[in-house]
């Protein structure tokens, strides 16, 4: 006796489809299995076993085969325990073949029978719907998470009873509900620009970077802000659109980092990594590899706090993925593809100690301050579109809020976010047939077309290049900022005004490691 079930298996961040065979013949009574398994895998028969006992099921003396199609890709997890005791029941005739070949099914088993969630659902649903099946069975806990992607049933069940009512009838069983991507909520984090007091100039820049998504980089002594600032730059981020949102959920399933009581990533994500994180943590690896911190903060901002005390080799792996957008990790079993569409926000000291070049208060060497600086390769630091030098706050600036609340107000995250929206919106305008969403994305063709300047201009850029030892890297995410000034000023044309903006942005980098 043999039937075919249908299941899925993660690569990377895609579902791809996979087909559970299974054979019952005469012979010694055993579970076998092949098709390039993980461990965790081969050790599922006693589980699938008692599972199937517990739930009441008949079990007769049979040597049962398993085959996981296609042979040659590496499956691992727990989501094969379901959809291998489906096939041994429709084997034993409990269930009709007839009525598993539109379904896919997946999940863990318990010994008593339950079904367990298991990672990885929403990119598996998606494979699903693009092999044309009519709907899936999934733990219940998933069902929230699968229920994301449009034109397929979902079901979610608790046990292997239900499983079998459903394949029965599944008419009779509602499908799970998408929660409505329309009705957000309010931000988890109540934090507001409206809180930071002083550093006028800093705010501006933050709105240059969200704007046009572009990595920003902040240098100032110890509490003049930098952190404060950091973690309200997605505030006035744009809201995300469904398809940044599933990419955004697809990534944090195979992570397995959703919650039961937030299936589907809503907001922009902000990651702050410890300064003592690996490599393969902040780029993704493992086995089989699994998506890191660069991924999980992908369409959302990337906080590196200190970022000198991170590990030089650390640093260094994060010039590839700035820079394409993606990283590829290689293993033995093939190479998985993360995005990494992220923009970096980071911050430093100047110094040890943190308050070069105030001599009253540093007393580091001039050698231990270079030693310092020199942590940040100069590679990446090309990377960086815009830098900015951090002073420490005024104390009439910081009790402000506090003495003239009415007179002096900041501006809230509101405010400055709908100045973001409306230059994000010019750009997706004039970028519709170039498949890119932000300034930071440009080409250096697209440079070309998309950011040409007058005589003036080029006059300028050309003395930048001389006196700072440009790079072309250099030039072009100039131009990039520059771009992104003139759109939040709702000018077409870049002139002489916006590039000067944008120099200036790139020469405080320049200027403070080059003390």
């Amino acid at each position: 006796m043999f039937c075919r079930v249908h299941s899925g298996a993660i690569y990377g961040i895609e579902g791809i489809p996979i087909e559970v065979e299974v054979d019952l013949s005469d012979g010694l009574p055993s579970l076998n299995m092949v098709g390039m398994l993980a461990a965790e895998i081969k050790e599922s028969s006693e589980r699938i076993r008692t599972a199937l006992k517990n739930s009441c099921f008949f079990i007769p003396p049979k040597r049962v085969t398993v085959n996981l199609s296609p042979a040659n890709i590496r499956k691992q997890g727990t989501f094969y325990d379901l959809p291998i005791a489906v096939g041994i029941l429709s084997n034993m005739g409990y269930i009709k073949k007839e009525s598993l070949e539109k379904v896919l099914i997946i999940g863990e088993l318990s010994l008593d029978g339950r079904i367990n969630s298991v990672k990885g659902i929403l990119p598996i649903v998606y494979a699903a719907k693009q092999a044309n099946l009519s709907y899936c069975i999934v733990p219940k806990e998933n069902a929230k998470e699968g229920a994301v992607v449009e034109q397929i049933k979902v079901i979610g069940v608790h046990c292997l009873k239900e499983v079998q009512k459903v394949l029965e009838n599944p008419e009779q069983f509602q499908p799970e509900k998408m929660e409505d991507f329309n009705s957000r909520t309010e931000r988890k984090e109540k934090v507001d620009f409206s809180e930071v007091n002083g550093q006028e100039a800093l705010k501006r820049a933050v709105q240059i970077a969200a704007a046009g998504m572009h990595n920003f980089l902040m240098i100032g002594p110890p509490g003049s802000g930098k952190t404060m600032i950091a973690r309200r730059i997605p505030t006035i981020l744009p809201p995300m659109t469904l398809e940044e949102s599933i990419e955004i959920t697809k990534i944090y399933s195979v992570a397995g980092l959703l919650s039961k009581q937030q299936p589907f990533i809503m907001e922009r994500p902000f990651r702050a990594p410890h300064h003592t994180i690996t490599a393969s943590s902040l780029v993704g690896g493992g086995t089989i590899p699994r998506p890191g911190e660069i991924s999980l903060s992908n369409y959302g901002v990337l906080f590196l706090d200190e970022l000198p005390e991170f590990s030089k080799t650390v640093l260094e792996v994060l010039r590839q993925p700035m820079e394409d957008r993606k990283v590829i990790v290689s293993r033995v079993y093939g190479s998985y593809e993360f995005p990494t569409n992220f923009m970096l926000v980071a911050a430093m000291n100047p110094c040890n100690c943190g308050y070069y070049p105030d001599r009253n208060r540093c007393n580091c060497k001039e050698t231990e301050v270079l030693r310092y600086l020199g942590r940040i390769s100069r590679p990446l630091l090309d990377r960086i579109d815009i830098c900015m030098e951090v002073s420490q706050i005024e104390y009439a600036d910081m009790r402000r809020g506090e003495k003239a609340r009415i007179k002096l107000k900041n501006e809230d995250s509101n405010i400055m976010q709908r100045r973001v929206i409306q230059a994000r919106e010019r750009q997706k305008i004039r970028y519709r047939d170039e498949k890119i969403f932000s300034n930071s994305e440009l080409s250096n063709a697209q440079i070309q077309k998309y950011c040409k300047i007058d005589l003036a201009g080029e006059h300028l850029l050309e003395q930048a290049f001389s006196r700072f030892n440009l790079t072309a890297r250099g030039v072009h995410r100039i131009l990039k900022v520059a771009r992104t000034i003139a759109d939040l000023e709702e000018k077409e044309e870049i002139t002489r005004q916006h590039l000067s903006e944008a120099i200036c942005y790139r020469s405080v980098a320049i200027h403070t490691l080059d003390r």
